[in-house]
């Protein structure tokens, strides 16, 4: 089989095997053919060999991160896997190959004083003020990621229960609490600014979607690409100076929730993790915080020897 056709085979996959996202499935099939490109000599996918994954190791070295040449390599990893499984390959070419050393890195988030002034960022004058705001509580109050914002439907919020149903990687789904602040923002969207979108992009003649919960002013599903842009602007406007971005609110409503004593198995949960191991690098904790908690609980700081 040619190397064409069988990155064709195992993306599709990915997405009908597996339920991988589609731009999931995109960012596999990029970095595979990437791989190809670097090695255009190469003919039959039984014909890739180590110096060939070496040669495409070196290729990405000096512009890219040592993060990102381990998640390239991790996906011509699963594809040689799926191979040998499909037998269409007897070898493994990676074998003794090695990934890149990654060292820890602490995600981004928000203080809690932080995290208020950006809910707080959206003014009357802002064009989708109601939006925008039901928006920025949604993501802290929930954790859930951008592309579970952007697919959510308005059939996946229970209003007078308080949860919301989150479709996340691998189309599994999961219920995630509301809080209070979030459903009063989301209501006073509904009730106003999503009705006046719809009904003007009814006037204008515009196809609408009305199952999503979150539209734009042409009466269409918002992208994620938008809702990071705004998120990034209100971040500016709250004069907070590290990048604000959605990801960056998930990073925060972990942080937060087990500052305040959560267990990382129910965080684990909230946030739509398979492995535990993923939501353990929450677990940093502000070094205020960690101070705090040495000095009020610790029998010997208050206490002369």
């Amino acid at each position: 089989m040619n190397l064409t056709e069988a990155i064709a085979l195992f993306c599709s996959w990915l997405e009908n095997e597996k339920g991988y996202s589609s731009h999931t499935v995109s960012g596999y099939r990029h970095d595979l053919l990437e791989f190809q490109s670097c090695n255009n000599n190469l003919d039959g996918v039984e014909q890739i060999e180590p110096a060939h994954v070496r040669s495409y190791i070196r290729s990405l070295h000096g512009i890219n991160e040592a993060a990102t040449v381990a998640r390239k390599l991790s996906a011509l990893r699963s594809f040689i896997k799926f191979m040998q499984r499909e037998r269409i390959v007897g070898h493994d070419p990676l074998s003794g190959i090695a990934g890149p050393k990654i060292g820890k890195r602490i995600p981004g988030f928000l203080t809690v004083d932080q995290t208020f002034l950006l809910l707080d960022a959206p003014m009357d004058q802002d064009r989708f003020k109601h939006r925008d705001r039901a928006i920025l509580e949604m993501l802290y109050s929930t954790g859930i990621r951008v592309a579970e914002l952007v697919s959510t439907d308005l059939d996946d919020l229970d209003l007078s229960s308080e949860m919301l149903r989150v479709r996340g990687k691998g189309n599994k789904e999961r219920l995630v609490p509301v809080g209070g602040p979030a459903i009063e923002a989301i209501t006073r969207y509904q009730r106003g600014e999503r009705s006046h979108l719809i009904l003007a992009a009814i006037e204008k003649g515009r196809k609408i979607d009305d199952r999503a919960l979150f539209i734009n002013h042409r009466g269409g599903r918002l992208t994620t690409r938008s809702i990071e842009r705004f998120v990034a602007f209100y971040g500016q406007r709250a004069g907070i100076q590290i990048p604000v971005t959605p990801h960056a609110l998930r990073h925060s409503f972990a942080t937060h929730l087990l500052e305040m004593g959560a267990d990382l198995r129910s965080v684990q949960e909230l946030l739509g993790h398979a492995s535990l191991s993923t939501t353990q690098k929450y677990t940093h904790l502000t070094l205020d915080h960690i101070t705090e908690i040495y000095d009020r609980a610790h029998p010997l700081t208050n206490t002369k020897r």
